[in-house]
């Protein structure tokens, strides 16, 4: 938040656009989830593996431009979030489901921003993110019969929307050794997911959460700089997300006016990230980041279809100047594997029990930067 360094800032903090070069950036993440969830019932257990899918790739874009020494544009195109399971083993077959099940969600954002350096020490930013999200369901059609759209609930290939919203910043210098910034960015409304009206709370609806923070750089030499960020997102302000699916079992169908969701609760996170510069070609950096998972041990029956559970990643990668204008940078990230054990999750209605859901995840980049 306090420490850009190249475009992609936008993504975090557009303010930081004014600090750093013009210059392009192209890139991709080899994303690899290792996802599983185990239902325990009847005093059996059994594992039911998500990793039909195993791979996935991650682009991300940026571009930045100074129209003066006080004024800078840019554009960054990246991936906001997503989810995916893929289940050869269907884990709701015991309730009469039948063939695969899962789910594969993703988000990217397209974000154009401007950057103002109001004094020498102090810059404001803005983007606007135009949003889109791609989203599938299969082998949970057993819902149908909890469900206010029994027909828009699962089995119905792909569907899309887009949307809009705004992130602002702000990085200012206190002495020759701080920095401190600020983010925020607006919640995103998103066209709904149409057909799937009869599975998300609120006849589709599926906005991509709002989410702040703070965070402050110390750079006692030119070599070295420490960076610290604290940020949370409001996963319980979107209904299909925050909604605990406990009123689906009173009564309420998934799909309605505020209705069932998967439960997530609000998340803090604390990220500490070392950038430090050995010699004039090359730059090493490690990063840790910590939160409280968003499952609570209650919700764990749908969140088998997204088992979002990991609370620590390790993040480690180098730069190498290749000359004057081109730069190479690789990446590389561990997400400890987390369990997190169903605690009441399963209703006596469906034959009482538990479901524990366990994710690990890896993933490695590969970034190259041209600096105008």
């Amino acid at each position: 938040i306090a420490s850009p360094q190249d475009a992609l800032t936008i993504a975090m903090n557009p303010a930081g656009l004014v600090a750093v070069g013009d210059g392009l950036e192209i890139g991709f993440d080899l994303f690899m989830p290792r996802r599983s969830a185990t239902l325990v019932q009847e005093g059996t257990s059994v594992r039911y593996s998500g990793n039909g899918t195993g791979t996935f790739v991650i682009p991300e874009a940026a571009f930045s431009h100074h129209l003066s020494d006080r004024l800078a544009v840019g554009v960054a195109l990246f991936g906001n979030g997503g989810i995916n399971t893929d289940y050869a083993n269907n884990p709701f077959s015991r309730f009469g489901a039948q063939g695969p099940a899962g789910v594969d969600l993703l988000q990217a954002f397209i974000s154009p921003a401007v950057a103002f350096k109001a004094t020498k020490t102090q810059s404001v930013g803005v983007a606007v993110n135009f949003a889109y999200q791609r989203f599938r369901m299969k082998g949970i059609e057993i819902f149908g019969a909890f469900s206010s759209d029994p027909a828009h609930v699962s089995n119905l290939g792909y569907d899309d929307s887009t949307g809009v919203g705004v992130r602002i910043g702000w990085t200012g210098q206190f002495g020759p050794h701080i920095t401190l910034g600020a983010t925020w960015q607006s919640r995103t409304q998103m066209g709904k997911f149409d057909k799937y009206r009869g599975l998300f709370a609120d006849h589709g609806g599926f906005d991509i959460p709002e989410n702040y923070g703070l965070g402050i750089k110390i750079q006692p030499n030119e070599a070295l700089a420490v960076s610290l960020d604290w940020q949370r997102i409001l996963y319980s302000d979107i209904h299909s997300v925050g909604n605990p699916v406990d009123s689906l079992f009173a009564g309420v169908p998934l799909g309605a006016t505020d209705g069932p969701g998967f439960g997530w609760r609000d998340v803090d996170a604390l990220k500490l990230g070392v950038n430090y510069r050995l010699d004039d070609r090359w730059t090493v950096r490690g990063g840790l980041s910590h939160a409280r998972q968003p499952i609570p041990s209650s919700q764990t029956v749908l969140n088998t279809l997204a088992p979002g559970v990991v609370e620590t990643h390790l993040t480690l990668g180098s730069t190498w100047k290749i000359n004057a204008t081109d730069e190479i940078s690789v990446s590389y990230l561990h997400a400890f594997r987390k369990t997190v054990d169903g605690s009441g999750s399963i209703p006596p209605a469906f034959g009482g029990g538990e479901v524990n859901l366990a994710l690990q995840e890896d993933a490695v980049g590969v970034a190259y930067s041209r600096s105008f």
